[in-house]
Order: structure tokens, then C-alpha cells, then sequence
């Protein structure tokens, strides 16, 4: 557990996370928020789950490269 890069792929699905709560938050309240941010949000949210995929596969391959 003393990989950084198990910390920073904890941290990108963290940041999916608050991504899809503010976006589903936004989506349930309606509003001008929605209006304005519900496309952005959905966005934000690809490419956070994008960047935690990437960074979790390169994990999992240094594990088995025994690094």
C-alpha cells in the first residue's frame, strides 16, 4: 500500500464520485443550475472515470510486474 499510485487511483474514483453526486444532485433539484451545468457535469464525469480507469489498469499491471 505504499504505492503513491494506489493513492492517486483512490483519488480519482473519489473525484468520480463527487462528480456524479453534484450531477445527479443538480439533476434532481432542476433549476438553472441544471440548465447550465448538466452537460459539463456529465463530461467532468467521463473523463474523471477515464483517468481512474487508466490510472487503476497501471497499477494492477506494476503489481504483477512486481513493482
Amino acid at each position: 500500500m505504499s504505492n503513491p499510485l494506489y493513492y492517486l487511483g483512490l483519488a480519482a474514483v473519489a473525484a468520480v464520485v463527487v462528480a456524479l453526486v453534484i450531477g445527479i444532485g443538480g439533476f434532481g433539484k432542476g433549476g438553472e443550475f441544471n440548465r447550465r451545468n448538466a452537460n459539463k457535469m456529465m463530461r467532468l464525469r467521463i473523463l474523471f472515470q477515464f483517468v481512474a480507469v487508466v490510472i487503476l489498469l497501471a497499477y494492477v499491471y506494476l503489481q504483477s510486474q512486481g513493482g
